[in-house]
């Protein structure tokens, strides 16, 4: 995986093997960005990062300039991963190791952006809940966005949040605000 843009642009990550992962394409994460570019000012948000895995996208959101990133992840050399990741390339990720089900059940700040990429295997009745939780514990401030990417077999539109939705290959981004 790589870095697509900002001051660490074609940095290339590898993550261990071993890990449980699928991270999200350059191509994707390409896409998405270009969509988030027109929404915010990177250097003036926070950002949720759930299920971040390698932590591939709280990278990118890192290079762009954010500098209040949190990324959760249940899988503890995930989390180890990602902290070694973003100390070696000097970005202010916090990380929690805890299952994020969990963590969006306990008191919180706001955040600008939650980006979710949960399991594709997760039953699609764990995605709406997902999107449920994120809106009935208000971790989105005032005109924030929620983004969750997933397969395009699953169609998340019929929650009252739901904005838009983008396919890219196999992966779909639904935007809920």
């Amino acid at each position: 995986m790589r870095i697509i843009s900002g001051s660490l642009k074609g940095r290339r990550i590898t993550a261990p093997k071993k890990l449980p992962v699928r991270p999200t394409t350059d191509r994707s994460k390409e896409a998405l960005f270009n969509i988030l570019t027109n929404w915010v000012e990177f250097s003036e948000i926070r950002i949720l990062d759930l299920f971040s895995g390698t932590g591939n996208i709280s990278y990118e959101f890192g290079s762009r300039g954010v500098n209040d990133i949190v990324a959760v992840d249940q899988n503890k050399y995930c989390t180890r991963f990602i902290e070694e990741t973003s100390t070696n390339l000097d970005l202010n990720v916090a990380v929690v190791c805890k299952n994020v089900f969990d963590y969006l059940k306990k008191p919180h700040q706001s955040f600008d952006v939650v980006f979710a990429d949960p399991p594709y295997d997760l039953p699609e009745e764990e995605f709406m809940k997902l999107v449920t939780l994120v809106f009935e514990g208000n971790w989105l401030k005032e005109n924030g966005q929620l983004v969750v990417e997933h397969s395009k077999q699953y169609k998340l539109d019929d929650h009252p949040n739901f904005e838009s939705s983008r396919n890219y290959g196999s992966n779909t981004f639904s935007f809920f605000e």
